[in-house]
């Protein structure tokens, strides 16, 4: 039973870094693009091609969906409210199911 309360507590760890690395992406492609950081540095181009990469394939699908605000992007907006409000209660509920089955058997 605690190996699986270390992996719940390890998948809501995941979460809130993931969380974090896209705050992080949405901070450093709008400071690259009113020209505050500059891409050829490279640690510059490293952290923002790192945060793109971890951060694309959720921002991907709802950029899709949601439609164009004239160059703004609120799809790093949509996900974090996803996240909070719809992954980590159903990942809570689902703990919560298995832990207590654990404990009724």
């Amino acid at each position: 039973m605690i190996i699986v309360q270390n992996l719940f507590a390890l998948l809501f760890v995941l979460l809130n870094l993931f969380k974090w690395a896209l705050i992080l992406s949405a901070i450093v492609s709008t400071l690259i693009s009113f020209g505050v950081l500059d891409t050829r540095n490279r640690a510059v181009w490293t952290i923002a091609d790192f945060l793109y990469r971890v951060s694309e394939p959720a921002l991907r699908p709802i950029r899709a969906v949601l439609p164009s605000f004239s160059g703004i992007d609120l799809s790093p907006l949509i996900a974090l409210l996803l996240i909070q409000y719809v992954v980590e209660p159903v990942l809570a509920q689902i703990e919560a199911g298995v832990l207590g089955g654990m404990q009724g058997a």
